[in-house]
C-alpha cells in the first residue's frame, strides 16, 4: 500500500465520482467510501432501508434529503466522520463537500454536462431520459440549496478548493483515473 494523503473527489450527481474513485482506488490498493455511504449507515439508523447506488433518486432518498435539511445535526455527524478518515489518509473519498471543509487530501473536481450525466444515471439506473433529466436537475437544485444552507457553499460554482477539474464527458474512467494520478503524484513530489 502506499502511503498517501486522502484524494477527495467531489462533482455533481453522476459525473463519475463513484466509478472514478473505485478505479483510483483499485489501482492504489487503497480503500474508498463516499459521504453517501456514510449517510446511508445513518439513514439505516433512523429507519430507512438505503440500497443500491441509485437510493438517492428514490422517493425514501428524497425524503431522508428533507430530513437532513431540517435537521444539520445530520451533516455534521457525517462530516466528523469523513474527517477522520480522510486525515488518516491512504483512502480514496467521494464527497459533496469535504474539499471545501477540509484542508487537506488531493481535491478533484470532476465536471460533466448535464446530458451526459442524465444519459448516464438513466443507463445505471434503467429509467427513461425524460424522468432521468428531471432527478437530475431536482438534486442539482436540492443539493445546492442544503450545502449552501449548511454551510455557504456555492456547490458546482466555486470551485476554488480544488487540485485538478476535469470535465469526464467525453473521457474514459481509465484516462480520468490516469490523468488524476498524474496530478497527484506531480502534486507530491514537492
Amino acid at each position: 500500500m502506499l502511503l498517501l494523503e486522502a484524494i477527495i473527489i467531489s462533482g455533481f450527481p453522476a459525473s463519475g465520482k463513484t466509478t472514478i474513485a473505485a478505479l483510483l482506488a483499485k489501482k492504489l490498493n487503497v480503500s474508498s467510501i463516499g459521504g453517501g455511504d456514510i449517510l446511508k449507515e445513518m439513514a439505516a439508523e433512523r429507519g430507512y432501508i438505503p440500497g443500491g447506488n441509485d437510493w438517492w433518486d428514490t422517493k425514501d432518498g428524497l425524503k431522508f434529503l428533507k430530513e437532513r435539511e431540517r435537521n444539520s445535526e445530520f451533516d455534521k455527524e457525517a462530516d466528523t466522520k469523513m474527517e477522520k478518515k480522510i486525515r488518516d489518509g491512504n483512502i480514496v473519498v467521494t464527497s459533496y463537500t469535504a474539499p471545501w471543509l477540509f484542508n487537506m487530501g488531493f481535491k478533484v473536481w470532476l465536471d460533466a454536462s448535464h446530458d451526459k450525466r442524465t444519459e448516464r444515471m438513466s443507463k445505471r439506473d434503467g429509467t427513461a431520459q425524460k424522468d432521468t433529466a428531471e432527478i437530475v436537475t431536482k438534486r442539482e437544485k436540492e443539493n445546492h440549496k442544503l450545502y449552501m444552507s449548511l454551510y455557504k457553499i456555492d456547490f458546482g460554482v466555486d470551485k476554488e478548493p480544488f487540485d485538478l477539474i476535469l470535465n469526464t464527458d467525453n473521457k474514459t474512467p481509465e484516462e480520468i483515473s490516469e490523468l488524476i494520478l498524474t496530478k497527484f503524484k506531480e502534486k507530491n513530489k514537492n
